[in-house]
């Protein structure tokens, strides 16, 4: 579960995300074990109490669809751009070949969820200069529901002009938007550029110009807080609203359109030029915790090895979210910080009098 402690995790966590490899936080396994005894869901006397899974980056390790990468269909040229000092019109350009049967000159997409080295840099790139309209889509499926906290990614390009994140709630099947970033919102999005979070769109996607600039050239960060500025995250436990907008199973980030030095049009190594234009990304990061509505302390695999939450509180359900048999005293509810809403066993013994 969510609380609002995470958004403040998850302030302090994009703050620190350049130095996350070496403390080694966002690497575990969302499938680890615990250790801890008693069991989180029950205190010291036996009482059912609310108990959530560890806080991970969902994104570690696991597979990345995307669109485009570089070297795949033939191997093909990228320029590397760098700037002497302040001076932003004296640019040099180093370039390597992307080629996918060689893995020393590969960079796929599997670089985006590895461990994330800052002393041996790995990034996957896309091929040079899709421009829009065309975009190129980066996919990842989390295995289960989870409720996110932040989404982030760290480029080794110049962060794009305009993109987008969006979830599924329903393995990919369906997609709304989670957060737009552009420098001319109403143009790439049909939105106003950063409009005011209300109650009555709590659960709207915004779009923002904050972190478009071209520079760093590389470097640079984009990290969207889910809960930020969302007036309902204080009560977070009473927010059916939030508690649904927060959860996803999939998420996919739209490249729409990249920044430009505005040579790629001339006629002197305008070829040259055009190599420098690619979507580069070292991390990416989805950082939630398993959906388990407050009723498992973490998640397992099933017999299939699906991952699911390991249920207390007499629940039940990929996401414990009902009440296992002959538990249906009281209807399920969500267990939050005040109550655990265990469910109840029902009286046989009454309900075989009544059949009597």
């Amino acid at each position: 579960m969510l609380r609002v402690w995470d958004v403040m995790v998850a302030v302090v966590t994009v703050s620190l995300l350049t130095c996350r490899s070496a403390l080694g936080g966002y690497g575990t396994s969302v499938f680890s074990a615990q250790t801890s005894s008693p069991d989180p869901c029950y205190d010291e006397t036996g009482n059912p109490r609310r108990c959530i899974p560890d806080f991970v980056n969902s994104a570690f390790g696991k597979e990345v669809r995307v669109s485009s990468t570089c070297g795949v269909r033939a191997p093909s040229r990228y320029c590397v751009v760098t700037e002497k000092g302040d001076d932003k019109h004296d640019r040099t350009r180093d370039c390597h070949t992307c080629d996918a049967s060689d893995p020393k000159h590969y960079h796929p997409p599997t670089y985006l969820t590895d461990l994330n080295n800052p002393h041996n840099l790995t990034c996957w790139r896309s091929e040079p200069f899709l421009q829009h309209p065309q975009n190129v889509t980066v996919t990842l499926s989390l295995g289960k529901k989870f409720e996110v906290t932040y989404v982030s990614l760290q480029f080794c390009s110049p962060r794009p002009e305009s993109m987008a994140i969006f979830k599924s709630m329903d393995y990919g099947k369906t997609w709304v938007p989670f957060q737009f970033y552009s420098t001319q919102c109403r143009k790439m999005y049909n939105k106003p550029n950063r409009a005011a979070i209300t109650k009555q769109n709590e659960q709207e996607a915004v779009c923002t110009d904050s972190h478009t600039d071209m520079h760093p050239l590389s470097g640079g960060l984009i990290a969207f807080s889910t809960l930020d500025g969302r007036p309902s995250a204080h009560d977070f436990d009473n927010s059916p609203v939030l508690q649904d907008w927060v959860t996803a199973t999939d998420i996919r980030v739209t490249f729409s359109r990249l920044h430009t030095f505005g040579d790629e049009n001339e006629d002197e190594d305008s070829e040259l030029a055009r190599d420098s234009y690619f979507y580069a990304v070292s991390d990416l990061q989805v950082g939630g915790r398993c959906k388990c509505n407050g009723h498992a302390s973490r998640c397992v695999k099933d017999r299939d090895g699906s991952p699911v939450c390991e249920c207390k509180h007499n629940t039940g359900g990929p996401e414990c979210d009902r009440c296992k048999p002959f538990h249906y005293d009281r209807p399920w509810q969500r267990a939050t910080a005040r109550e655990s809403n265990e469910c109840v066993a029902e009286d046989r013994s009454l309900a075989g009098d009544n059949n009597s």
